[in-house]
């Protein structure tokens, strides 16, 4: 089998796609206060990762500090990143408020949990200047 063709992880398959789509996104909570712990970083994952199950996506990675929470995830076309990100901090905010409303009212006051803005940063290929010079260096047809 061609090298070319060799099995790889990040490269997925549909029925008429071919893809390997990879996002950095990054959320803080409502007034960058701090109310993550280790156990809430830890739920907050599990939660996550079930988030992205639902919509066929893949956390890849997931880390944070006490003021905000790291995500790469690995996802197929058809998934719009914003909705995505919709589900992810309204569901993580919804659970983690349940599971430990004392800790987290001493740090978040109102119905907010997340900020409503965050950070996506598209990932993993080559990057941007190789990829621009592969396509200036196609064999045009005279």
């Amino acid at each position: 089998m061609s090298p070319r063709w060799e099995s790889n992880p990040n490269i997925r398959r549909g029925r008429t796609v071919v893809y390997s789509l990879h996002a950095h996104l990054v959320f803080t909570p409502k007034y960058r206060r701090g109310p993550f712990t280790d156990e809430i970083l830890t739920r907050c994952e599990e939660i996550m990762r079930a988030v992205c199950a639902d919509f066929e996506t893949e956390l890849m990675e997931f880390n944070g500090e006490r003021d905000h929470v790291h995500l790469l995830v690995h996802y197929p076309p058809k998934v719009a990143i914003s909705r995505l990100v919709g589900s992810l901090k309204g569901v993580s905010a919804r659970r983690l408020r349940q599971e430990f409303p004392g800790h987290i009212r001493k740090y978040l006051w109102g119905d907010h949990f997340w900020s409503p803005s965050y950070f996506a940063a598209s990932g993993g290929g080559a990057p941007l200047e190789i990829i621009k010079e592969y396509i200036e260096n196609q064999k045009r047809p005279d």
